[in-house]
């Protein structure tokens, strides 16, 4: 039977950090460490709810890119609606002749 490994809580600290500094992926950093990846997200998880800071753990998507889509997905959303309104302001006016 595999015996569990026990990390002290500036290990986790220091792991996580490291993480988020070096903007490496968790699944990158455990394979380094010979540690599970889920066992980093837990260490991320509770880095995330101790600090308040939000954790971004996708260093190929930058937080300003993710916004950036999100924004254009609603300006493409918004544009349909108003072609759709534009659609449907064109035919009440026919019937109104």
């Amino acid at each position: 039977m595999k015996k569990l490994k026990q990390y002290d809580a500036e290990y986790k600290r220091q792991t996580v950090e490291y993480i988020l500094e070096q903007r490496k992926s968790v699944a990158q950093v455990a394979r380094e460490l010979d540690i599970s990846a889920n066992t980093l997200h837990g260490w991320v998880k509770q880095y995330k709810q101790k600090t308040g800071q939000e954790v971004q753990l996708d260093p190929s998507q930058p937080a300003d890119e993710r916004t950036l889509r999100e924004l254009q997905k609603q300006i493409r959303d918004l544009q349909e609606e108003n072609a759709i309104l534009k659609k449907a302001m064109h035919i009440f006016a026919k019937d109104r002749k």
